[in-house]
């Protein structure tokens, strides 16, 4: 797979990309990464990229012609183009492993108060990480490209994240390795048997019981089974997650919603 990226800070992508999981994916041909200088198309002498804001008020906008001269080309060769904005679709893991499925995709990097609207119409998506401002686009994408990059085939062993958070639309079980007991607290018994049955029955309902607990929002598209929605009746009834608290009848409303 093969990302560009569009920005005016290219050297804030330089560590990222040759540590840990990426770096590695990168050396190994799994996955490609150019960065491009927006100020290369820059304008005049000085490359500006920006100007001030027709209307008035605080803040600088970037200049279309520059984004343009920087995207279009991405586009022509067959990029998907992904402007990182808060107006965006919010970024999910369903929408992680729909675009790691694309043999290309660009990144757009907006700074100061955004782009010119008409550059807008050259992203084929926008995608915002949260509701919240960023001093601009290049951690989102950062963000979005390490989502991506770790769901490319071969990067990492496909069993490690297909049981991950929001993957089967639950949190993920909790994980626990070596020693066995650790300041009195010791390793759940189910997770020693060598019994992978049990071990799979145990980690489903600690999943249930774990997004319950915590986002008890996300159980209402989870595709739960009769025998979920039977344990999410049970560990409701015990009461004794922050979740519960939220919303005791959580399980309930999830049963008759479905």
């Amino acid at each position: 797979m093969r990302i560009d990226v569009v920005t005016l800070f290219p050297e804030l992508f330089d560590a990222p990309l040759k540590a840990s999981v990426i770096g590695r994916a990168v050396e190994n041909g799994l996955l490609s990464v150019a960065v491009h200088d927006l100020r290369e198309h820059g304008l005049g002498r000085h490359r500006s990229v920006d100007d001030y804001p027709y209307g008035g008020g605080a803040g600088m906008v970037l200049r279309p012609e520059p984004l343009h001269a920087a995207i279009e080309p991405l586009r022509q060769d067959g990029a998907v183009v992904i402007l990182l904005d808060p107006a965006g679709e919010r970024l999910t893991d369903a929408l992680g492993r729909e675009l790691a499925l694309l043999p290309r995709i660009a990144l757009v990097c907006g700074r100061y108060e955004g782009i010119d609207e008409r550059a807008r119409a050259l992203a084929d998506r926008e995608v915002s990480i949260g509701d919240y401002v960023l001093t601009g686009g290049e951690l989102p994408a950062l963000v979005l490209l390490d989502v991506v990059a770790r769901l490319v085939p071969g990067v990492i062993e496909l069993a490690s994240h297909e049981d991950d958070s929001f993957a089967t639309g639950l949190l993920e079980y909790p994980q626990y390795t070596r020693p066995e007991e650790y300041r009195r607290m010791r390793v759940p018994e189910v997770l020693l048997s060598g019994h992978h049955g049990e071990i799979d029955r145990w980690r489903r309902r600690e999943a249930l019981r774990r997004t319950l607990e915590r986002r008890p929002d996300l159980l209402r598209s989870a595709p739960l089974t009769d025998v979920d929605r039977s344990q999410l009746k049970e560990l409701s009834s015990e009461g004794t997650g922050a979740g519960d608290q939220a919303n005791p009848d959580a399980s309930e409303e999830i049963a008759e919603d479905r």
